[in-house]
């Protein structure tokens, strides 16, 4: 097959202390499980699994069978360790405030 058959993808995946991005060069029709199949990362990362693992392309959640573009990079999340809206409550019952953005103010400060 030749060049013009042929896109460049990334693959990427993450856990706590390494993140690992993998270049890959799949058919114009791959889809995003090929690739990942195809980047040799499930056999590298043993815990990955497609059946309960969410993917993604660019942040955007996407389908294992969604077709590929060229400079797609494909990402593989982990699973949440901790709801994020049960940890607010947690917070609020304790009578912790969340903290603000950086550099913002409160109504004494701006005074």
């Amino acid at each position: 097959m030749d060049d013009a058959n042929r896109i460049k993808v990334e693959i990427a995946y993450a856990r706590p202390g390494q993140q690992v991005i993998l270049d890959l060069e799949v058919d114009n029709d791959s889809t995003i499980e090929e690739a990942i199949k195809l980047s040799g990362i499930l056999e590298r990362f043993p815990e990955i699994d497609l059946a309960t693992n969410k993917v993604g392309v660019f942040g955007k959640l996407s389908k294992l069978t969604a077709k590929l573009r060229s400079k797609d990079r494909i990402e593989i999340y982990r699973p949440l360790i901790a709801d994020p809206k049960e940890v607010r409550r947690q917070r609020a019952a304790q009578g912790k405030k969340t903290k603000k953005g950086a550099g913002a103010k409160t109504a004494e400060e701006k005074v």
